[in-house]
């Protein structure tokens, strides 16, 4: 993503896309049928099966059957494209309705809602930045997410800071786990056939008793989750750790204390 961070669009141009104000007629993009949107599920399908490397404009094209340049009618560039698409991802995920539910359990849905989109668009870990794409579906994700904790006397600071530690720490899980496929295709070796393959030889350059700890809760942690990491229970174990940090800050908040 390097050259599309460095790439400088039209501030009014990008965000006409991204809220559809303005698309060329069939007639200027050569009769095509073409639109933003068809383009859009196109690139995601290409970077969900091929990853974001793969993803051009050219590509975008021979997948929709027309040229290079009809595709740039719609889209100038593939910085817009690639945030239309984050864009669009943003509004696949759910909201459902909050009542009858604590923070706690809003902000564990929120969490696994937002992993289930990582998994589903890996590439997304890569395309999303600080600077968010000011889309009509990320304002909507936005403001549903932060209605979980809108009722608990955080400030409005505290809240957005909420928000960011729970989704950091899913993104930071779901890179982490998907690393781990990444390592596994690359290699053609899963994390349990690695060890198993450096283990013997590790155990001629080790002196017993050298590392006791390291040694005691390795093994405790490789038996627990068959590898030497396991994402889907540091997802959980973090998530709830992260979950109670809040608690603390929300209990600090209640009236009376």
């Amino acid at each position: 993503m390097a050259s599309e961070r460095k790439a400088t669009a039209d501030p009014a141009r990008s965000l006409a896309i991204l809220w559809r104000t303005r698309e060329p007629t069939s007639r200027s993009a050569g009769g095509q049928g073409l639109s933003v949107d068809r383009i859009v599920r196109a690139a995601i399908d290409i970077a969900d099966a091929e990853g974001l490397d793969a993803l051009t404009m050219r590509r975008v094209g021979e997948a929709l059957g027309v040229g290079t340049m009809s595709v740039y009618t719609y889209v100038p560039g593939k910085a817009e494209l690639v945030a239309v698409m984050i864009d669009t991802a943003y509004g696949e995920m759910p909201r459902p309705a909050a009542e009858g539910d604590d923070w706690r359990a809003r902000l564990e849905r929120i969490a696994r809602d937002n992993l289930a989109l990582y998994q589903r668009h890996p590439w997304m870990l890569r395309a999303e930045t600080t600077r968010p794409v000011l889309g009509p579906n990320l304002l909507a994700k936005y403001d549903h997410e932060l209605g979980a904790v809108a009722d608990i006397g955080l400030t409005d600071v505290e809240m957005d800071a909420v928000l960011t530690l729970v989704l950091g720490h899913v993104k930071s899980s779901a890179r982490a786990a998907s690393e781990v496929v990444d390592l596994e295709r690359e290699t053609g070796m899963t994390d349990g056939q690695w060890w198993q393959s450096h283990a013997p030889w590790l155990e001629t350059f080790l002196k017993p008793g050298a590392y006791p700890t390291a040694s005691r809760v390795g093994t405790a942690a490789g038996q627990q989750h068959g590898a030497a990491y396991g994402p889907e229970y540091a997802f959980e174990f973090g998530l709830q750790r992260v979950l109670d940090g809040i608690a603390v800050v929300v209990a600090e908040r209640a009236p009376g204390r």
